[in-house]
């Protein structure tokens, strides 16, 4: 037997309904917030990601799947979705459009590294990337289209936000950060020891437990931002709390990358274990430009939907029902089921679940497998049903019987 790869999971039928309610919400927030949908490849030249995610990284540098095709050029399955939608931006020519370009997506996304609960390699998102405002307004929108998500969800988080603040700022903090760091290196880990160099922003991110004591009491970036960097993150905070969203400063939310700026966010629960980041994003204003196009300003975010599944079934959020059948029609022989088939494709033209039996079984299995399916009716057709054209409809929750005509059917279930 060939088993699935490791790190990814098969979705049962029991279970594609919690996707589907998990998407459809997506959709309804996205259509209320005006955002419209885009699609980019599951693959893309590898140095995308490298531009676009960042070469220091450890999604470029160990987790993401790369390979050669037949050309050999070299290719990524997308590690995430930020990088394409920029990339689908400038390539599409929709700087010239009415801005901002207000976008959406659910895409699968790719990463090799340890499965664990709601993390897997092969993954899904819901995301938003907003081209083209630099405004605070614009920031708190994105933040409230992932809050309405959230709530919609039953999904209980807790937002968080910061400022990274601009080139100058982090500038400035950057040499604040290597004044901390530099008398404790010898007591960090060889990854915060690399990134000093490089990037003494994202040793900030570090999990090792003995790092993050050290951090502990590293400078705030806050504290640093320059006039037009603090103004706006106190026009975020102030939209905000004029909204009744409640939110805390973390300064340790960080992106170790130079196009990001200003604001960062992440909504976080305990409820999926240590690592309890359910969605995050920020604003990423040199991303666009990095890539080679102009310069645009941009925010987005992205959830990922398997850690929001799990964070639904261990807080005991509701679902919506499983989808059942509206009506089961049972046929006796050839006669009657050839009629059971043609009542059942003419109810589901015009929207109403139904099924029918398959594997010729008898009227009393047929009962028995129309309730292990939830069907809400059984219709039985024997040869005096035929006859008199009208089915004999079963209310499977009270038991309750009624002869119905063959035509009027859709009008006795859509009354019920």
């Amino acid at each position: 037997m060939i088993n699935i790869p490791k790190g990814t999971k098969d979705v049962l039928p029991n279970q594609s309904y919690k996707w589907q309610y998990v998407e459809n919400t997506a959709r309804e927030v996205a259509r209320a917030f005006n955002l419209s949908e885009i699609r980019t490849p599951t693959f893309e030249y590898t140095e995308l990601f490298q531009r676009g995610v960042g070469e220091t990284t450890d999604v470029v540098n160990k987790e993401m799947y790369t390979f050669e095709d037949k050309g050999g050029r070299s290719i990524t399955l997308k590690p995430e979705g930020t990088a394409g939608a920029a990339r689908l931006f400038i390539e599409n020519g929709l700087a010239s459009s009415p801005m901002p370009v207000k976008t959406f997506y659910i895409t699968p996304a790719f990463r090799y590294e340890r499965p664990q609960a709601g993390r897997l390699r092969e993954f899904h998102q819901f995301g938003i990337e907003v081209f083209g405002s630099s405004a605070f307004q614009t920031d708190a929108e994105v933040i409230f289209a992932a809050s309405a998500f959230l709530d919609k969800l039953g999904v209980k988080t807790k937002l968080e936000i910061n400022s990274i603040g601009c080139k100058v700022c982090r500038a400035e903090y950057n040499k604040a950060l290597k004044e901390y760091f530099k008398p404790h290196l010898a007591d960090m880990c060889e990854t915060c020891r690399t990134r000093f160099d490089k990037n003494p922003l994202r040793m900030l991110d570090c999990k090792e437990e003995g790092c993050k004591k050290i951090n502990a009491g590293a400078p705030d970036i806050t504290d640093y931002l320059c006039g037009e960097c603090s103004q706006h993150f106190e026009g975020v905070k102030s939209l905000l709390s004029a909204q009744g969203l409640e939110f805390t400063i973390n300064p340790r939310i960080v992106r170790g990358l130079d196009y990001y700026s200003k604001t960062v966010f992440e909504f976080v629960s305990d409820a999926i274990g240590a690592q309890g980041t359910v969605c995050g994003g920020g604003r990423y204003d040199g991303l666009v430009e990095q890539l080679g196009g102009q310069t645009v300003p941009a925010i987005g975010f992205a959830a990922g939907i398997e850690r929001l599944l799990l964070l639904m079934e261990n807080t005991g959020a509701k679902f919506p029902e499983e989808q059942k059948p509206r009506i089961y029609i049972a046929g006796m022989d050839v006669e009657t089921r050839a009629k059971a088939f043609e009542i059942a494709t003419a109810l589901r033209l015009k929207g109403i679940s139904a099924e029918i039996d398959h594997l010729n079984r008898s009227v009393k299995a047929q009962f028995k497998y129309a309730d292990k399916l939830g069907a809400q009716y059984v219709a039985v057709i024997g040869g005096n049903e035929l006859a008199n054209g009208e089915v004999n409809i079963k209310n499977m929750t009270d038991g309750t019987q009624t002869a119905v005509k063959f035509n009027e059917i859709e009008t006795y279930l859509n009354k019920q």
